[in-house]
């Protein structure tokens, strides 16, 4: 392989967890598995939603929420993303809202140094119910407002990430506004239920009609709180296609993103031109 062809691709990994209450735990699971993929290659690494916490009431999390810029799961995020050289997407953790009964759910993006150079809040908030289930996020999270981008250079290549979590994957014309992106990165705690029978296709649809990589982390299990997960983390290509897929459990999946891959896809099939609204 060429330094030029090196160039032109990302190697990058994904977690699934099955997160408990306790935030130490997951933490060291976390750090655990990061450090796994990147001894693995992977230069960029995602964590899923709710990594830090799932909690055996939905209040739990108000009770950790930090400060942006302090607190120990951020300092922790911090040291795992600078002793490993990756880049690191933190699935989700709770901030400060406005609220003091209520969290921001938030990503959060280290670089190789431990910095902190991106956040997303959670736009969408998920309400489902049926006569066995009930959520409601509004009730103890305070919704975002402005989408999440990023960028990063890696061996001298520009790649562009668009940032959304778990319910925000049922809303398209958020990754529209997010315009054009190498790759979308989406963690999750989708439920079993919901997730059974929509996860996959959704996942597929938005790689298709952004033409765009679409990387998932997701919770995958049954948790202390009898929550049980979807799980299937994946990594899809601009062309839908499935490349990598935990269906359930503690892990992590490897691919590689290609800006050819990319450009092939946007060159025979150039749907993002022929856009008219």
């Amino acid at each position: 392989m060429s330094a030029s062809t090196r160039g032109a691709e990302l190697k990058l990994a994904s977690i699934q967890m099955v997160s408990t209450a306790v935030v130490s735990e997951n933490m060291a699971t976390a750090s655990r598995l990061v450090t796994a993929a990147a001894h693995d290659g992977a230069q960029l690494v995602v964590l899923p939603e709710y990594f830090c916490l799932m909690g055996l009431k939905d209040t739990d999390k108000v009770k950790v929420r930090e400060v942006l810029g302090s607190g120990p799961i951020q300092e922790q995020l911090a040291i795992i993303a600078k002793e490993n050289r990756v880049y690191l997407v933190a699935g989700s953790i709770p901030l400060e809202a406005s609220d003091p009964n209520k969290v921001l759910n938030t990503s959060l993006v280290f670089n190789p140094d431990g910095q902190r150079v991106e956040r997303y809040d959670k736009i969408h908030l998920f309400g489902f119910q049926t006569s066995t289930e009930r959520y409601q996020e509004s009730e103890t999270i305070e919704a975002g407002d402005k989408p999440g981008i990023f960028e990063i250079t890696v061996n001298g290549q520009k790649w562009t990430f668009g940032l959304s979590i778990c319910y925000d994957l049922r809303f398209p014309e958020l990754y529209r506004t997010l315009g054009q992106v190498d790759c979308h990165i989406i963690p999750a705690a989708f439920t079993y239920t919901t997730g059974k029978d929509h996860w996959e296709i959704l996942l597929r649809a938005r790689a298709i009609e952004n033409q765009c990589y679409v990387l998932a982390s997701a919770q995958g299990g049954t948790h202390q709180n009898q929550r049980r997960t979807w799980g299937n983390t994946m990594l899809i290509d601009p062309w839908g296609t499935i490349l990598e897929n935990l269906p359930e459990g503690e892990g992590f999946i490897s691919g590689v993103l290609c800006k050819d891959k990319l450009n092939e896809v946007r060159s025979k099939l150039p749907a993002l031109a022929h856009r008219k609204l």
